[in-house]
């Protein structure tokens, strides 16, 4: 897995630091979390192509983690794009659906498929879960847990002491599907070790110190969490519905991150 931070800026970017947008490279796939303006551009500089992004998760409506989407999927188009592109977010996403389409002239030949989310799991697949859990914003703000799904180990010595060749059955039974030799039935639970947790990445968007936050991201590996302000700035915080870096730091200490 690979961690990619295109931007960390809050409402306005600054001359270092453009507006939110973090990519993820895993499972044969870039996920991005959120699209402000620029990220595209950021992803050149990083030679990160938005052509292999799948999906895209968004946090909130807020023109600072959405105004990025309208350039980066034109520029999917004029390349040539056909591959659908998956689009999640919170109630409210279809409204910038004819933004998408319609932002100025130009072609495109592959489809958007867009999820209005609602809270759990959003995508399940043999490699990961994808969860989502509402937290604390002036508008509807949705945060992320990606959870990786470790195979058990597989004890190599206890399969070759039940009889089997190394080859495709030891395949087969990592991926728990039972194998037949002669007349014995081997299963999975024979040659696997105890179950592993796999990598856990927590992402917040824009959130108030909440408990929603603290049990989606509870034992992350890593939390990615907002802090618009310094704790002496505490009251413009608790105002615009943000979290300090004390909020942010005391979030981790509650849910436990490594």
């Amino acid at each position: 897995m690979e961690l990619i931070f295109l931007g960390t800026s809050s409402a306005i970017p600054t001359k270092y630091r453009n507006h939110a947008s973090i990519a993820l490279k895993a499972f044969g796939e870039v996920f991005l979390f959120d699209c402000g303006e620029g990220t595209q551009r950021q992803m050149s500089c990083l030679k990160l192509s938005p052509m292999k992004i799948k999906k895209i998760f968004i946090t909130h409506l807020h023109g600072d983690h959405i105004l990025g989407l309208p350039g980066i999927i034109q520029s999917m188009g004029f390349r040539g794009r056909t591959e659908p592109l998956y689009i999640y977010g919170p109630p409210g996403i279809f409204k910038i659906q004819e933004a998408l389409y319609n932002f100025g002239y130009f072609s495109m030949d592959f489809e958007i498929i867009l999820t209005e989310l609602s809270e759990g799991t959003i995508i399940e697949t043999d490699e990961y879960i994808m969860e989502c859990a509402r937290t604390e914003h002036n508008i509807l703000n949705y945060s992320y847990a990606l959870c990786e799904k470790k195979k058990p180990r597989f004890l190599k010595d206890k399969a070759i002491e039940l009889g089997l060749v190394p080859g495709p059955d030891f395949n087969k039974l990592h991926q728990g599907k039972t194998v037949q030799i002669g007349e014995k039935v081997i299963t999975p639970e024979q040659v696997l070790g105890e179950p592993r947790n796999g990598i856990k990445i927590v992402y917040s968007g824009d959130t108030r110190p909440c408990n929603a936050m603290v049990k989606l991201a509870s034992n992350a590996d890593i939390l990615i969490h907002e802090s618009t302000f310094e704790e002496k700035d505490n009251d413009k915080a608790i105002k615009t519905c943000h979290s300090t870096s004390k909020d942010a730091a005391d979030i981790a200490e509650k849910s436990g991150e490594k």
